[in-house]
């Protein structure tokens, strides 16, 4: 793997803005960059919780008052909050329903800044400018009530689409790089969402696909897989890497263009080979990036041996921390970039 490419960053930064964003990625880890996010800054920091206040503001929507608040929590049984979920109003016609996501916006303005760093020479001409984009399923489990959130799939599907088709056609091909944020969904494989429809698979499968595809051909397109981090912490331990695999070649398969790289997690504990032995029987694609999020702050001892262990079960891969860094203490920053920088030089 060249070296402009071994570390991957999922997409939040805790800094103000995406400007210090771009200048701190760029002088700690440049050379090991191939594209750069905007950091997630504002209100999107805690990921797609400002989705929840657009739905709520919305005059197709309502609080569903025939559920009970949803319990959001992570692995060890720790209540995260509760959440109190919405439908679409009694009489709404979901297909005249639009959302105003908000991404586009923020991707456009972030691009400017990126293009004017750049024009300056502080951030190589080589390096893509990232948009790292939730799906359907991120606000739907987590903010739209059952009976409601298949329907919120489709009408939510259609705006993240308009919001694509705008940073498309504002940001050239070749500079861009487009990530699909996949969380809820390696969740509901999980068993976590006890409302999963018996079609989970290929609803997840089938929706993932269309947004690949959404994406033009020479705009670089990844996925990264999540096991979620509200504080910093997981809400489901995985056993091992086989549901991942499985969704990596679940992915592929749907998605009928080119998928450049994959993102995976690896949990700090997993030193094991029975965490990585699933990727054994990976079906890799020809020239597809393998990202291994087995990164973890201040802990370069730990790093080096998940790497060993990995190079066991998978010839090349880059190197990424879990997830993002925007639910992360702030003062943890310089010691994560440290990480990375220490990883990538020894990779």
């Amino acid at each position: 793997m060249a070296a402009s490419g071994r570390l991957h960053l999922v997409g939040s930064i805790p800094l103000d803005n995406s400007e210090a964003v771009f200048r701190t990625l760029t002088s700690e880890l440049g050379p090991h960059l191939s594209r750069v996010p905007d950091g997630e800054t504002g209100e999107r920091s805690r990921w797609v919780y400002f989705q929840r206040q657009m739905l709520l503001d919305h005059p197709a929507m309502e609080i569903d008052p025939t559920v009970p608040p949803y319990k959001f929590v992570q692995w060890d049984g720790k209540l995260v909050r509760e959440i109190e979920q919405v439908r679409f109003k009694p009489g709404i016609d979901p297909a005249t329903v639009a959302f105003e996501t908000g991404y586009d916006k923020a991707a456009l303005a972030s691009w400017a800044v990126f293009d004017r760093l750049r024009a300056a020479g502080a951030i190589p001409k080589s390096v893509r400018f990232q948009v790292s984009l939730p799906t359907p399923q991120a606000s739907g489990y987590l903010y739209v009530s059952g009976p409601a959130r298949e329907t919120y799939f489709g009408v939510y599907e259609r705006a993240l689409k308009n919001a694509l088709a705008n940073i498309v056609a504002a940001i050239p091909a070749q500079d861009l790089t487009i990530q699909w944020d996949v969380c809820q969904e390696v969740l509901a494989f999980e068993g976590y969402f006890k409302d999963r429809p018996p079609h989970y698979k290929r609803q997840i499968f089938d929706m993932l696909g269309r947004l690949g595809d959404a994406v033009s051909l020479d705009v670089e397109l990844g996925y990264h897989l999540c096991y979620g981090s509200p504080k910093d912490e997981h809400l489901v331990q995985p056993k091992d890497a086989a549901i991942l695999v499985e969704m990596m070649e679940g992915i592929v398969a749907a998605t009928r263009r080119r998928v450049d790289f994959l993102h995976i997690p690896v949990p700090k504990d997993r030193t094991d080979d029975a965490y990585y032995a699933p990727l054994k029987r990976w079906k890799r694609p020809a020239d597809l990036t393998l990202y291994l999020g087995l990164l973890h702050h201040d802990d370069d001892a730990g790093d080096r041996a998940r790497m060993a262990v990995a190079r066991r079960f998978v010839d090349d891969f880059g190197l990424s921390a879990e997830c993002g860094w925007g639910r992360t203490e702030p003062g943890r920053l310089p010691g994560l970039l440290k990480g990375h920088r220490v990883a990538a030089e020894a990779w």
